[in-house]
C-alpha cells in the first residue's frame, strides 16, 4: 500500500473550523430553532431566533479583540397614549464586529415591532383602558458570539387627544396642527369616469352626471379588498360615499345663472340639478401616503335628484305617493338636498334628504287642495311661488322630459295622477344605497318617516336585540326621533350577498319614535303609530287614515303627542362605548326661541351681538345627549354636553361650558365619533365635531374640534338667568355635563365662507377624510370671495380663481392615529 502525503500547499474557502473555543458559534445559533413565543418572552439565545437574514453578514468567530461582550443601550423609558407612535432607538458598540442586533419583547401583551433587527423599531401604541407597562429587549451579539442586552420602558396611558389646539382664524386655507398633512380631493366638478375631461372651472363645463357634484356635505368610506370585493377591514382602497347638498349656482356657468323670458335654460337647470345627490368613488393610498381617485373606477356612481328609486316600507303605493310619473305610487326620481347620513353594519349608505321642500313651486292653487292637504303642505314648508333655482319654469326640448316639470307642485283640476302635487310627499325621506352594487336601485325607506332629516345615526347591533337609527329634523322647533326596527339583530346578517334585501329586513317594518324631554333629566320615546294616542281620524288638526299618512305626515303626528319642539336638531351620533346617543342643537333665534319660550333642553336666551348687530336667541346653539338602558328602550336620561359660546361671554348665563381660546365655537352642526376599529374610538372615543356657523364668522372661520366626552349626568343641575330684549329677564332650570376643558380642542379652522361637513377615517384611524362645503359662497364669479382649495398650496393665486367644495385627507406625519 503506498502511502500518501498531504500537500502543504493547497485552497481552501474557509468552510472549516478553527475556532475550537468551547462558544456556540453564530452558525449554530442561526441552526437552532426557538418558538416565536421563546422569543418573545427572553432566554440566553433569542437574539438569535429574531436573525432572519440578518446573519447572512456574520462571519466566523475568528476576529481578533477582547474577550469583552458589545456595550448595548436600550434609550430612555418612554410614556405616551394608545393610537400614538412609539420610536425605539438601540445603540451597539465593541471593538470587534457586531453581527447581529434585534429588538424583543419579554413581557407584556404583545406588539409588532417594525424591523425588528435593526436600531430603530416602530410601533403603535396598542389601546389600554389604564396605565400600562411594556418591556422591550435590545441586544447585539458580536463575532465571538458573546451578547449583551439593555432594555427599557415603555408606558401607555388611554387614549387621549394629542395635539395643540389650532387658533382661530380668517385664511384661506385649512388650518390642521403641527405634525399633520392636508392634501385635496374630489373637488366640485372632478372627473369620476372615464373619458371626461378635467374641469375648467369656468362656468363652460357640462356633465356633472359624471362629475362631483357640488356642497358635499356627510360622507363614509366603505373599504375594499385588493381583489375589489368589500372588505370592512381595508384601510387603504375603498369607495367614498358623500353627499352633495346644495350649489354654488354663481361658480357654476360663466357669469351666473340666467333666466330667459321668465324662464330659466335647459342647459343651465340640468347641470345644477346633476349638481346636487350623493357621488360614489374609488379612493386609494399610494407611495408616501399620496391618496387619490381612481377616475375609470367601475365603482364611481353619481346618484342625482334623476336616478330612479323605489319606495319601501309602510308607504308605498300609498295614495300621498302617486305622481303623474308614478301612478301606483311605488317609485320615485333622485333624491336632494342630502345633507347628514348613516351607515349599516352590512354595508350600506343613508343619506338624508333636509331642506327638500324649497325646490318645489307651489302657491295659488288653494282652491283645488283638501283642508287636510293645505295644512301638511303649510306644516312642511311647501308654499314658494317660484321654487329654488326656477327648475320648473325650464321649457324641456323634449315635450316628454318631466325632469323640470316635476318641480310644479301645483294642483290642477284633475286626478292626481294627472300633475305633480304630491311630488313634494316623494321627499324628506332617508334612502338607502348600496356603493358596492353602482347597478342597484337605492331604497327610501318610509318607515322611518318623513321630514327635514338630519342624519340617520345607527345604535348599538346586539344579537337578540332589535336595532334603531336616531335622527334630527333640521328646522327651528322640530323634534328628535328614533326609528327601532321590528326584527332583532342576526350576526349573520352583516355580511349578506344581497345587501339591500338585508335593508328590507330590519328598516321596512318597526316603530318610529319622537323624544320628550322632562324637566328632570329623563324623557320618554313616543311612539309614532296609527290608532294609537290620537294619531287617527279623530284628530281635528290633521284627521290621519294610516300609518302611511302618519309616516309621510310625521312633524303632525309629532305635534299631537307633545313631542319637545328643539332648536334646530341636526346631526346624531352613538358613542361606540357607551351607546350615548348625541345630536347637535345648531341654533335658534328670537322668533323660535323667545324669552318666555325656553325649557329645561332649550334653555338660553341671550345676545351675542355681531358686528353691532344684536343676536337674541340661542345663536350658538347647544349638544345634547341621552342615555338609554337599550336600543329597544322607551325611556332614556339626559343633559347637554356642550353650549356653543364666544369665550369671552358669561360663564354664568350663557358660556356654561366654560368654553376658552381653545375650543370656543358656534353652530354645532357636523357630529361623528371615531370608528371603534381604532385606538381613536375605543376606551374613551373621540367625537369630532364641526360648525356651519354664521354668528361667529366675524371672529373666525368654521372649524372642526375634537372631544373625549364624558357621560350622561357628569355635569349636575343648573338654573341660569336669561335676558331679552330691553333688559328683561327669566329664569330656566336645566341640566349641563361637566365642562369639557383640555377633553374638548379645536383640530381644523376651514376657508373663507365654508361649512365644515362631513368626517371620516379608514378604519385603522391613520387617514381623516374631511368635507369643505362653499368656500366662498359669497362670492361672484367676477369677484370670487375664497380661491380655495387652488390656495390651499400656498404661493400666487389668481384672485379670479373659482372656489370649489371638496374633501380635505388629512394625515399625521408620523403614522399614528389622527387626533391621539
Amino acid at each position: 500500500m503506498t502511502d500518501v502525503t498531504e500537500t502543504p500547499f493547497g485552497y481552501t474557502d474557509g468552510d472549516v473550523d478553527t475556532n475550537h473555543s468551547t462558544a456556540t458559534t453564530l452558525n449554530e445559533l442561526a441552526e437552532q430553532r426557538y418558538s416565536r413565543r421563546t422569543l418573545l418572552r427572553g432566554s440566553s439565545a433569542i437574539v438569535a431566533a429574531t436573525m432572519g437574514g440578518s446573519l447572512v453578514a456574520a462571519c466566523d468567530n475568528n476576529d481578533v479583540g477582547s474577550d469583552a461582550p458589545p456595550t448595548v443601550a436600550a434609550g430612555t423609558a418612554v410614556t405616551t397614549a394608545s393610537g400614538r407612535m412609539v420610536t425605539l432607538t438601540g445603540t451597539a458598540t465593541d471593538d470587534k464586529q457586531i453581527a447581529t442586533i434585534a429588538w424583543t419583547q419579554p413581557s407584556g401583551p404583545l406588539i409588532t415591532l417594525s424591523n425588528p433587527n435593526s436600531n430603530t423599531v416602530s410601533f403603535m401604541a396598542p389601546v389600554v383602558s389604564a396605565a400600562t407597562d411594556f418591556r422591550f429587549r435590545f441586544a447585539a451579539i458580536d463575532s465571538k458570539g458573546q451578547t449583551s442586552s439593555a432594555e427599557t420602558i415603555v408606558t401607555v396611558n388611554p387614549p387621549a387627544l394629542g395635539f395643540t389646539a389650532v387658533a382661530k382664524n380668517k385664511l384661506d386655507v385649512v388650518t390642521v396642527p403641527a405634525g399633520y398633512t392636508v392634501s385635496v380631493i374630489n373637488r366640485t366638478g372632478d372627473p369620476i369616469a372615464a373619458g371626461v375631461a378635467a374641469y375648467k372651472n369656468d362656468g363652460t363645463d357640462t356633465n356633472f352626471a359624471q362629475r362631483i357634484g357640488d356642497h358635499g356635505d356627510a360622507l363614509y368610506w366603505y373599504g375594499l379588498s385588493a381583489t375589489g370585493t368589500p372588505d370592512a377591514t381595508s384601510s387603504t382602497r375603498g369607495l367614498l360615499v358623500q353627499n352633495h347638498e346644495n350649489i354654488n349656482d354663481q361658480y357654476l356657468h360663466v357669469a351666473g345663472p340666467t333666466t330667459v323670458n321668465g324662464a330659466r335654460p335647459e342647459s343651465e337647470a340640468q347641470k345644477e340639478i346633476d349638481c346636487h345627490g350623493v357621488s360614489v368613488t374609488e379612493v386609494a393610498e399610494g407611495a408616501n401616503r399620496a391618496w387619490s381617485v381612481k377616475q375609470d373606477s367601475s365603482f364611481n356612481r353619481r346618484i342625482t335628484p334623476a336616478t330612479p328609486m323605489a319606495f319601501n316600507g309602510p308607504a308605498k303605493g300609498s295614495n300621498l305617493l302617486k305622481t303623474a310619473f308614478s301612478p301606483t305610487g311605488v317609485a320615485g326620481r333622485g333624491t336632494i338636498n342630502n345633507c347628514a347620513n348613516g351607515t349599516t353594519p352590512w354595508g350600506t349608505a343613508l343619506t338624508c334628504e333636509e331642506n327638500w321642500a324649497g325646490y318645489f313651486r307651489r302657491s295659488g292653487d288653494n282652491a283645488n287642495r283638501s283642508a287636510k292637504e293645505l295644512t301638511a303642505l303649510s306644516r312642511y314648508g311647501v308654499s314658494s311661488s317660484t321654487g329654488s333655482y326656477g327648475w320648473s319654469t325650464v321649457v324641456a326640448a323634449d315635450s316628454a322630459n318631466t325632469l323640470f316639470r316635476r318641480w310644479d307642485a301645483r294642483a290642477g283640476t284633475g286626478a292626481a295622477t294627472s300633475d305633480f302635487r304630491n311630488e313634494p310627499n316623494q321627499f324628506g325621506w332617508v334612502v338607502e344605497i348600496d356603493p358596492y352594487a353602482p347597478a342597484s336601485t337605492p331604497r327610501k325607506r318610509t318607515a322611518l318617516g318623513r321630514m327635514g332629516h338630519e342624519g340617520c345615526w345607527p345604535g348599538a347591533f346586539v344579537v337578540g336585540k332589535k336595532p334603531a337609527w336616531y335622527m334630527g329634523d333640521d328646522s327651528r322647533r322640530e323634534y328628535i326621533y328614533k326609528f327601532v326596527s321590528a326584527t332583532a339583530w342576526v350576526a349573520a346578517d352583516a355580511n349578506p350577498t344581497d345587501r339591500l334585501a338585508i335593508g328590507d329586513k330590519y328598516m321596512d317594518s318597526g316603530t318610529l319614535y319622537v323624544a320628550r324631554f322632562a324637566a328632570d333629566g329623563t324623557g320618554t320615546w313616543l311612539p309614532l303609530v296609527y290608532g294609537q294616542n290620537g294619531l287617527d281620524g279623530s284628530n281635528a288638526a290633521y284627521p290621519f287614515a294610516d300609518q302611511a299618512d302618519v309616516l309621510v305626515n310625521a312633524r303632525l303626528a309629532a305635534d299631537k303627542l307633545g313631542a319637545t319642539p328643539m332648536d334646530r336638531p341636526e346631526w346624531t351620533a352613538v358613542n361606540p362605548v357607551t351607546g350615548e346617543i348625541y345630536v347637535t342643537l345648531t341654533n335658534n333665534n328670537a322668533a323660535g326661541r323667545p324669552l318666555n319660550g325656553t325649557d329645561p333642553a332649550n334653555p338660553r336666551h341671550y345676545n351675542d351681538p355681531k358686528g353691532g348687530t344684536a343676536q337674541y336667541g340661542n345663536p350658538n346653539g347647544h349638544i345634547i345627549r341621552m342615555k338609554e338602558a337599550d336600543t329597544e328602550a322607551t325611556s332614556f336620561t339626559w343633559d347637554i354636553y356642550g353650549f356653543g359660546a364666544g369665550a369671552d361671554l358669561d360663564k354664568t348665563n350663557i358660556n356654561l361650558s366654560s368654553l376658552d381660546d381653545s375650543n370656543d365655537f358656534s353652530s354645532p352642526d357636523g357630529l361623528v365619533f371615531a370608528r371603534a376599529t381604532h385606538a381613536g374610538g375605543q376606551a374613551k372615543p373621540m367625537l369630532w365635531l364641526q360648525t356651519d356657523d354664521g354668528a361667529y364668522t366675524d371672529v373666525t372661520n368654521c372649524m372642526m374640534l375634537a372631544a373625549q366626552p364624558g357621560t350622561v349626568g357628569d355635569g349636575g343641575a343648573r338654573t341660569i338667568t336669561n335676558t331679552g330684549s330691553g333688559g328683561a329677564t327669566a329664569t330656566q332650570a336645566t341640566r349641563i355635563g361637566a365642562a369639557p376643558g383640555a377633553n374638548l380642542r379645536r383640530f381644523l379652522v376651514g376657508p373663507v365662507e365654508c361649512e365644515i361637513t362631513g368626517v371620516d377615517s379608514t378604519p385603522d384611524g391613520r387617514t381623516l377624510f374631511v368635507g369643505i362645503q362653499h368656500p366662498g359662497e359669497g362670492g361672484t364669479p367676477a369677484a370670487p370671495t375664497s380661491n380655495w382649495p387652488d390656495s390651499q398650496a400656498g404661493g400666487t393665486v389668481a384672485k379670479t380663481i373659482r372656489p370649489r367644495s371638496a374633501v380635505v385627507v388629512i394625515t399625521k406625519n408620523d403614522g399614528g392615529v389622527v387626533g391621539l
